[in-house]
């Protein structure tokens, strides 16, 4: 079954298992849908089109909170991965900390911006990482 959105059963200990006060950057690994699908049926724009929808939202929450999108851009070719494995897209995203990204996800506009995010993904994952 295709992983998109956190398990929201897991989410809360996953948050509390990552040291507090620590700048953290999350991995992104995107591969879209070739039709944006909603509860409500499939939109009329593919995957990418409501990636973008969701970011417009999600990106102002990010600064919001002091964070900062580090790097993004498309995938060309897994070379040490599965051969099945493919993303279309990568980003990396630094917060201020744990904290700052659970504020992030709590906020109500971004809550309803994730439609949008849930619609465009086939696939998704979202990997914590500490810098050294």
């Amino acid at each position: 079954m295709p992983i998109v959105d956190p398990d929201p059963k897991r989410l809360p200990d996953i948050l509390k298992s990552i040291p507090a006060d620590t700048p953290i950057v999350m991995l992104n690994l995107l591969r879209f849908r070739d039709v944006a699908r909603y509860k409500d049926g499939e939109a009329d724009y593919d995957g990418r089109e409501a990636y973008r929808r969701y970011s417009k939202v999600a990106f102002q929450k990010v600064q919001g909170v002091g964070g900062e999108l580090v790097w993004s851009g498309d995938t060309l070719a897994g070379v040490i991965a599965p051969e099945d494995e493919h993303w279309d897209e990568v980003l990396l995203v630094r917060y201020p900390s744990i904290q700052a990204f659970a504020q992030m996800l709590a906020d109500p506009e971004y809550k309803e911006a994730t439609k949008h995010r849930t619609a465009a993904l086939a696939e998704a994952r979202l990997i914590c990482n500490q810098e050294k």
